[in-house]
C-alpha cells in the first residue's frame, strides 16, 4: 500500500460562547486543519490539527514529496522523514507529524478491519472519564447568552455541566482575573461541588509567589493537581517545594528531553500528553510508559479538538494503564462537529472508546464544506488577544490585573 495524495482543510466552528484564558480568547469558535491521506488501495486516514488557513495548507501541500509512495503502515520511519530533531529546529514540523501519523494510523486500522487502540497494545478501558473544562467566557455575541463572569455564573456553569454531561472532576481555566478572585471562584466550586475533584489551570500567569500563595490556599480541598501556575522549569520546582499539591504541565514537559530533565530534577509530578504537541498518539504512549517507571502521574490533555483528535484522545486513554486522572476536553464546549453523526456523546462524564476500523470517526461531507465555507468567510483570529480589550497583549507572569475594571462589578 502506498501514499498517493494529501489534502488539507481548515475549517472554523462556533462555540456556544467565547472561552477566555490568560493568553487571551478564543473568539467564538475553534480554527482548525482537517487532514486527509489517501492511499492507492482508495483507503482515506483522517487527521487533525489546530490552527489553519492558507500557512497550514500550503505546509502540509509542501509534505507531499515526503509522503508520496510511503507506505502508511511504516509510521516510525515517518517521525525521521517529516520531524528529524536536527532539521526540526529550523521547520518545526512536530504538529504536522501529529495529524499525518492520526491518519496513517487510521488507514492501517481501517486496512485490517481493527481499531487504533489494538495496533497500540490493545485496550485497558471501553470509556475515557473527563473532566468537566470551565472557562471564563464572553457572552455569545448574537444571543448574548453564555456569559461566565462573576463567581454565581461560574458555580451556575459547572453545576449544569455535570447535570448534562456527569462531570465529577472540574477544571479552572484561570489566569483572567486576579489570583485572589479566582481563589473565590475555586473554593465556591469546591463547595458547590462535595466530593468531586478539582484542577486549576492559570496558564503560567502567575508570579512564582503568586503561585506559591494561591497552591498553599487550596491544600484542604480535594485538587486533582494544579496546573502550570507559573512559567518554566525552575520556577515550577520552587512552587513544588513549597506547596503540598501536584503540580501538572502541559507547556515545560512537552518532549522526551524536557521529560528526562523532569525525571531527574522533579518539576512537576503529572505529565499532561497532548497528541498533538508530543507529535503523534504512539510519542504519548512512549512517554506515558517512561512516566510509569518513573512513578510521574499522566493525564490527556485538550488543545481545542474537533471529533477527528478526541478520537485520538480517546484510543491513547483506552491504552494507558497508569490514566488515573480524567481527561481534559474542550469538546463540550462546541455548538457542533464535522463528524457523521455530530458530535461524540458524554455518558457519566465518560465518552466511549470507538470501536470500528481505524479511528472509528468518519467526516460529515456536508458539514465539513459548511464549517470550511464560514472558515473563508470569517477567517483566523488572534488567539493571543482579547476582542473585548483592542491593544491588550499578554505578558509572562501577567501583570495587567492591576486594572480594576478586570474585575466583575457583580460577584
Amino acid at each position: 500500500m502506498k501514499i498517493v495524495d494529501l489534502r488539507a482543510t481548515t475549517v472554523t466552528v462556533p462555540l456556544e460562547a467565547p472561552l477566555r484564558h490568560a493568553n487571551g480568547a478564543h473568539w467564538g469558535r475553534f480554527v482548525r486543519t482537517i487532514v486527509e491521506v489517501e492511499t492507492d488501495e482508495g483507503i482515506v486516514g483522517l487527521g487533525e490539527m489546530g490552527g489553519g488557513g492558507q500557512s497550514a495548507e500550503a505546509a502540509f501541500a509542501g509534505l507531499k514529496p515526503y509522503l508520496a509512495g510511503h507506505d502508511p503502515f511504516r509510521v516510525e520511519e515517518l517521525r525521521f522523514k517529516l520531524a528529524n530533531p536536527t532539521s526540526s529546529l529550523y521547520n518545526n514540523r512536530t504538529q504536522l507529524l501529529a495529524a499525518i501519523e492520526f491518519a496513517c494510523l487510521d488507514i492501517v486500522g481501517k486496512a485490517l478491519g481493527c481499531p487504533v487502540h489494538t495496533l497500540l497494545g490493545g485496550q485497558v478501558r471501553d470509556e475515557v472519564e473527563f473532566a468537566s473544562y470551565l472557562f471564563f467566557r464572553h457572552p455569545d455575541a448574537t444571543s448574548g447568552d453564555g456569559e461566565v463572569r462573576t463567581v454565581s455564573q461560574l458555580v451556575e456553569h459547572a453545576l449544569d455541566l455535570k447535570e448534562r454531561h456527569g462531570f465529577r472532576s472540574h477544571k479552572l481555566k484561570g489566569g483572567v482575573f486576579p489570583p485572589d478572585y479566582e481563589l473565590r471562584c475555586y473554593r465556591a466550586l469546591a463547595e458547590a461541588l462535595p466530593g468531586d475533584r478539582l484542577r486549576y489551570d492559570p496558564n503560567a500567569a502567575l508570579s512564582v509567589h503568586d503561585a506559591i500563595r494561591f497552591g498553599r490556599a487550596i491544600e484542604d480541598l480535594d485538587n486533582d493537581y494544579l496546573e502550570d501556575p507559573t512559567w518554566g522549569l525552575h520556577g515550577m520546582r520552587q512552587v513544588r517545594a513549597a506547596v503540598r499539591v501536584p503540580l501538572a504541565t502541559n507547556t515545560v514537559v512537552v518532549n522526551f528531553e524536557q521529560l528526562a530533565t523532569n525525571v531527574r530534577d522533579p518539576a512537576v509530578d503529572v505529565v499532561l500528553l497532548d497528541t498533538t504537541f508530543w507529535g503523534g498518539i504512539r510519542a504519548c504512549v512512549k512517554a506515558a510508559g517512561v512516566c510509569e517507571t518513573f512513578q510521574l502521574g499522566v493525564a490527556v490533555h485538550s488543545s481545542g479538538e474537533l471529533g477527528v483528535q478526541l478520537a485520538t484522545m480517546l484510543h491513547l486513554g483506552a491504552v494507558l494503564p497508569n490514566l488515573t486522572l480524567a481527561a481534559d476536553a474542550h469538546y463540550h464546549h462546541l455548538a457542533d462537529d464535522v463528524l457523521t453523526g455530530g458530535k461524540l456523546s458524554y455518558a457519566d462524564g465518560r465518552i466511549r472508546v470507538p470501536d470500528g476500523p481505524g479511528l472509528g470517526v468518519e467526516l460529515d461531507r456536508d458539514k465539513l464544506a459548511r464549517y470550511a465555507e464560514l472558515y473563508r468567510e470569517l477567517g483566523d483570529y488572534p488567539y493571543d488577544r482579547d476582542p473585548t480589550r483592542p491593544g491588550w497583549f499578554p505578558l509572562v507572569p501577567n501583570q495587567s490585573w492591576a486594572d480594576p475594571g478586570l474585575l466583575p462589578r457583580v460577584q
